[in-house]
């Protein structure tokens, strides 16, 4: 359960697809001058270090960010938020997505992280210190529930989970229904990989079942590496807002040209 490191993976091209959405989201809630929550359940350690002995590992980033960087004008929120990421930490930092949040989010902001790994936990607490932030060494799941409806009302929630656990497939639809029922004016947001094993397609067909005017986002890529299962990412959006199936229809041209 608690074996999973990002730092292995990040700046993939799922990060690409998740972390463009996110920051594209994020900066348009914060268009009307009114303050918003930020909730993520699974926040990892907030920055990487692409560099280093993990990522280079792996050369998951080479062939994620290291190819992308060059879709995003300088305006896009995603290309902002990582410039001012690098600009603190350095050519070689990427911001997982609650450092992309502390990036575009305003102090007015509530951002509430949780992570139950004891180093990501550890790490993330050092990085996202901030008046604005809490971070939580809790089920991201409990964590949300225990908050939602968050104050302030309006936000984005982030569900990002490792599906290190087989049953999160299984669950996640049901955990979405819940939260939505507390919180049905909040956007709901859930990655999920897309893995050669196909393991996504009920659990998407029963979030699709259940929200049918939510977003659904599905881009497919290489493989980083010979023989890697994940060949595509998924974003499940609930109450999408307003002008992100164009963000979605230009992300999908541009990872079209990988094909």
């Amino acid at each position: 359960m608690l074996s999973y490191q990002h730092a292995y993976h990040a700046g993939n091209m799922a990060d690409v697809h998740k972390h463009t959405l996110l920051a594209w989201m994020l900066d348009y809630l914060t268009r009307k001058d009114k303050p918003l929550s930020y909730i993520e359940t699974h926040a990892g350690r907030g920055l990487y270090d692409l560099s280093g002995a993990e990522a280079v590992k792996t050369g998951e980033a080479a062939s994620g960010i290291a190819l992308a960087d060059r879709w995003f004008a300088q305006d896009h929120p995603y290309a902002r938020a990582l410039k001012k990421v690098r600009a603190t930490h350095g050519d070689t930092a990427y911001p997982g997505s609650p450092l992309i949040a502390q990036s575009l989010l305003r102090p007015t902001d509530s951002i509430r992280l949780a992570d139950l790994h004891p180093q990501e936990y550890d790490a993330l607490r050092r990085v996202a210190r901030s008046q604005n932030t809490q971070v939580f060494r809790q089920d991201g799941f409990e964590l949300a529930h225990s908050i939602c409806p968050p104050t302030p009302r309006r936000g984005l929630l982030l569900i990002d989970p490792s599906y290190e656990i087989r049953d999160d497939y299984d669950r996640l639809p049901k955990i979405l229904g819940t939260l939505h029922q507390k919180w049905n004016v909040g956007v709901l947001a859930l990655w999920y990989p897309i893995l050669t094993s196909a393991e996504h397609l009920p659990m998407v067909a029963a979030l699709k079942a259940g929200f049918d005017t939510a977003l659904c986002s599905e881009v497919r890529f290489p493989p980083a590496r010979k023989g890697h299962r994940m060949v595509g990412s998924g974003m499940f959006i609930i109450n999408p807002p307003y002008g992100l199936e164009d963000q979605v229809a230009w992300l999908n041209k541009k990872f079209a040209t990988l094909r």
